[in-house]
Order: C-alpha cells, then sequence, then structure tokens
C-alpha cells in the first residue's frame, strides 16, 4: 500500500513539474524532488563504471556529472509518449558520465589511437627479435619515416604519464597512499645500506688509531685521494699510501679468519 501510494505520490509531482512554467514559481522544487526520487539510478550507474576504471578518477565526478545528465531528461522527458522514465533516463546518465571523462583525457585520441599501434608493432618486434627494436625496425614496421616514427614515441610518452596524486589503496587512517607518496627518490640512499655501511664500518675500522681510521674513513666512506687526505691529516702523500697499504694487509688477515661470518 505505501509503494502504491509513493508511486502515486511522484505522478502527481511529475504532472505538476510538467505544468510549471521553466523557472517560474516552484518550477526548481519540483526538479529537485525529481531528482532525490531517482538520485539512486545515478549512484547504481556511477558506481559500475567507477569499477572499471582506473586509479585517478573519483567517483564523486562522475556522480556530479550523472546528476547533470539527470536533471536534463527530466526537462527533456515527454510523458505522453508511454515510456518509463528509467528507462529513458539511464542512457542520458550513462553518456553525461562519459562525456565527463572524455574531458578527463587530456590525452587526443589520436595520439591514444598512434601510442595503441606503436605499441602493438614493438610487441611483435620484440617477438621476433628476442630484443627491444630499434627505431629503425619500428619506422619500417610501421611503414613510416623514422623522424614520424621518433615524433610518435615522443607524442606516445605522453600516454603513459602518471599523477602523483593518483590512489593507490586506502587506509585505515585519514590518510589514503597516493603514488607519490611510494614513488622512489632515485637520489636517495637506501637506509639499510647506510646501516649496513656504518655497521661494517665500525667493524672495520675497530682496532685502529685515529690516524689509521681515518685514513679507512677518508679512502672509503669519503672518496678522498690520498694526496688530500695527506692534506687533511698534515702527512705526505706517500706516507698515506704507506700506511693505507699496511692498515690493508692487516685487515686482511684479521678478517680472514672471520670469512664465515661475512657469508663468504
Amino acid at each position: 500500500m505505501a509503494t502504491t501510494t509513493a508511486d502515486e505520490e511522484i505522478k502527481q509531482v511529475w504532472a505538476d513539474f510538467k505544468t510549471t512554467e521553466k523557472n517560474g514559481p516552484g518550477y526548481e522544487d519540483l526538479r529537485n524532488r525529481l531528482v532525490e526520487r531517482y538520485m539512486p539510478l545515478v549512484r547504481y550507474n556511477g558506481e559500475r563504471i567507477w569499477q572499471r576504471l582506473p586509479d585517478g578518477v573519483e567517483l564523486d565526478d562522475l556522480l556530479s556529472a550523472g546528476i547533470f545528465g539527470l536533471m536534463d531528461a527530466i526537462d527533456a522527458f515527454d510523458m505522453e509518449r508511454g515510456v518509463k522514465f528509467e528507462t529513458y533516463c539511464v542512457p542520458r546518465i550513462r553518456g553525461a558520465m562519459l562525456d565527463e571523462l572524455r574531458t578527463m583525457d587530456w590525452v587526443p585520441r589520436l595520439v591514444r589511437s598512434k601510442a595503441s599501434k606503436l605499441n602493438e608493432a614493438r610487441k611483435k618486434l620484440e617477438t621476433k627479435h628476442g630484443r627491444p627494436p630499434t627505431v629503425q625496425e619500428l619506422a619500417a614496421q610501421l611503414e613510416i619515416t623514422v623522424a614520424e616514427c621518433e615524433k610518435m614515441q615522443s607524442d606516445a610518452n605522453a600516454v603513459g604519464l602518471v599523477s602523483l596524486n593518483k590512489k593507490w589503496y586506502e587506509t585505515d587512517s585519514y590518510k589514503d597512499v597516493r603514488e607519490i607518496d611510494i614513488l622512489e627518490d632515485q637520489k636517495g640512499e637506501d637506509p639499510t645500506i647506510r646501516v649496513q655501511k656504518n655497521d661494517l664500518m665500525r667493524l672495520v675500522t675497530k682496532g685502529l688509531n685515529r690516524n689509521e681510521r681515518l685514513i679507512i674513513i677518508l679512502y672509503y666512506y669519503e672518496e678522498l685521494t690520498m694526496k688530500e687526505i695527506g692534506a687533511t691529516l698534515d702527512l705526505s702523500e706517500s706516507r698515506v699510501s704507506q700506511m693505507h697499504s699496511s692498515i690493508v694487509n692487516r685487515l686482511q688477515s684479521q678478517l680472514g679468519t672471520r670469512r664465515i661470518e661475512f657469508g663468504a
């Protein structure tokens, strides 16, 4: 009984909406009631599209576009045609969402098409030769000039650009993990390696006097030359070289008996 009442109520809202002058008194309120009624269709279709998309596309953006599509459908719907509004509005909702996705994609469709052809040609040549193809081989495969192939490769690089704000996965905290959070710093030093180097330095320099320890540290860790080390320690270059040779021979003898500890 409640369902029948709700259906009758929405029919009355439709009737009032279609007889109200556009942008006249009550027009916005009636349309908002219709939007609220059919909003679940927007969310349902938005979530289905969003599930098939790569990371970086926000569901809210799709839902916003879908709401505009729904409002357009409400304005254009003809009640006299005997078609259910749900059947009529879904293509418009989905169309608005797909249009939004196209505007998000700043890489021209032609560039994507060329990038796809380039990738297919590269895979074929890699399978054929067992190695990455040269630009000359790619150009021959695509039947274009080398200059055109290089231009195509340059344009295709734009397709692979990644947003640093791209979401990788959600966490229990307030902050999601994004691309920038896991991007490797090529210039940064691995902290594990740094700890290992420090441990090794302490082991190697154990038992050495101050000058001997400084020679090892400055030569192997700071990468100073013998001359620069001599200037630092107020010693001649030949004296530093002599001390270095003596230290190395002594360390080889001392550490040789502990090869098992180093996994050697």
